[in-house]
């Protein structure tokens, strides 16, 4: 970020999308461009001094970049800035309303012109968000003229081949973060399989698949695809240069890599952190997080000696569908007796309910004393049968499947081809997915990916319900794993 200049803050609306900008407060501000270049420069447009360009105009992230410039005043201490971005999901509670972008204007390099007031300069690009980004020249905070660089947006796959149910590793830099740029799809031999974000991981994602089919080459394709899913015809576009990756990966003869258990597959648990009362009750769950059944301990402090505490485990009831919205009720979890030390320890498996965070209550006498909270992960159960013939009806089943609009979906993926979503709420988190196998003899992989259910996005973006393969590293809202199975059609 440009420093030595204090800081405001200015809201600028791009296409639907909310942009936070940093400015000096000496810089003169024009009206943010659009995503597109559709924007119109306000009254308060710059009024440009001299002509500044850059060579090369594109390039990959680490590409060296001059920058020149002629008519600027004589001697002149100048900064050079790097227009960058920072991404965020905005997540309110159980509602989702899309992704928010802050500019951050960046000191990369100082000049001093010369007598005939001009200068050069070098800077290498750095890794970020991809696609056009300003080349700013400023003096004691005001902006005098700018250029453009365009960021390559580039994709690998590793490795090329291995036998089926290997790891594919998709790797993505330089997403951008305009609405034409943003959201990115995979198409595994003609099947859409889900899509690839990267709002949070500063335009750089990584996503892993299974290797699916018979022996020999299969055909990977990443596109961009806003409206839920792939342009087909992107030298038709609007955009006509955004790009397209091809990518063949070959399936080869040997034992199948299969998934490991699906118990294996959870979240990890997170370990509690005690809490010092300092003369007021505090309670505290360790772990802190797990899936149904883990072993919940509830630890308290601070409390009256020898009273009786009841603990009350609150969850989310209601209905989407019928439009009565959901509430809040509670169960008891059970009851302690405090200590002499004003301490108590009780512990209860994680009940069978709704994942996501559940709050739990210390009640003396009907009167709530303290609160904390456990958030329940998402679960699975193995796939059963594991093999059979074609049309065997397999059942695959979770627990623990959130509430909220970002945690209430599965999405199912069939070698690599999507076929729909479940729903865990009406459930009270309890998903089970009955399947009919088909496809060809062999190994056929199964996978449920988190997915966003509905909520409000920018303009010209839908990616609800639809797998969300970068879900480890740019979920929003809750952390939440993907399942994967496996199934042999046999004769």
């Amino acid at each position: 970020m440009y420093r030595g200049k204090s800081w405001s803050r200015i809201r600028f609306v791009i296409l639907g999308t909310v942009v936070l900008i940093s400015v000096a407060c000496a810089f003169v501000t024009t009206q943010a461009q659009s995503a597109q270049g559709e924007g119109k420069e306000s009254s308060s447009a710059l009024n440009y001094v001299g002509k500044v360009w850059v060579t090369p105009k594109q390039g990959e992230p680490g590409t060296v970049v001059e920058v020149h410039g002629t008519g600027f005043p004589v001697g002149a201490e100048l900064e050079i800035l790097w227009q960058r971005f920072q991404g965020s999901w905005k997540v309110e509670g159980a509602e989702f309303y899309g992704r928010e972008y802050t500019q951050k204007l960046e000191a990369i390099a100082k000049v001093r012109t010369d007598a005939a007031g001009e200068f050069e300069a070098k800077f290498t690009v750095p890794e970020g968000f991809g696609f056009v980004h300003d080349v700013i020249v400023a003096q004691n905070g005001e902006i005098l003229n700018k250029a453009a660089f365009e960021v390559e947006m580039q994709a690998s796959i590793f490795p090329r081949r291995g036998p089926v149910g290997t790891p594919i590793t998709l790797d993505l830099k330089g997403i951008g973060w305009r609405p034409l740029e943003n959201s990115w799809v995979l198409l595994y031999d003609n099947k859409f399989t889900g899509w690839l974000s990267a709002v949070t991981t500063n335009g750089v994602t990584r996503a892993v698949i299974p290797a699916t089919g018979g022996p020999g080459k299969h055909i990977l394709r990443i596109l961009h695809g806003a409206f839920t899913f792939p342009y087909m015809n992107m030298q038709q576009s609007p955009q006509p240069d955004r790009p397209t990756f091809t990518f063949e990966f070959t399936v080869t003869e040997g034992p199948p890599i299969l998934p490991p258990s699906a118990q294996s597959q959870v979240l990890p648990e997170d370990p509690g952190i005690p809490r010092v009362g300092r003369g007021e009750p505090v309670i505290w769950a360790d772990p802190r997080s797990g899936p149904v059944g883990t072993l919940v301990t509830v630890l308290g402090s601070d409390l009256p000696s020898d009273a009786l505490v009841r603990l009350a485990w609150f969850r989310v009831v209601g209905s989407r569908v019928s439009g009565q919205g959901w509430s809040e009720e509670s169960s008891s979890a059970g009851a302690v007796k405090v200590a002499k030390d004003g301490t108590f320890q009780f512990s209860f498996p994680a009940p069978d309910d709704l994942g996501g965070a559940h709050r739990i209550e210390a009640q003396i006498e009907g009167n709530a004393v303290a609160e904390t909270e456990f958030i329940l992960t998402p679960s699975a159960f193995s796939i059963e049968p594991t093999f059979g013939p074609a049309g065997t009806i397999a059942t695959i089943h979770l627990k623990g499947v959130g509430w909220t609009e970002t945690a209430n979906i599965y999405t199912l993926v069939y070698d690599n081809g999507y076929l729909g979503y479940s729903c865990g709420f009406n459930s009270q988190g309890d998903v089970t997915i009955y399947l009919p196998m088909t496809g060809e003899l062999g190994w056929h992989f199964i996978d449920l990916y988190p997915a966003i259910y509905k909520g409000e996005d920018i303009r010209r973006v839908n990616n609800f319900r639809i797998p969300q393969l970068t879900y480890a590293e740019d979920h929003p809202g809750e952390r939440l794993p993907a399942f994967r199975f496996a199934f042999e059609v046999t004769g």
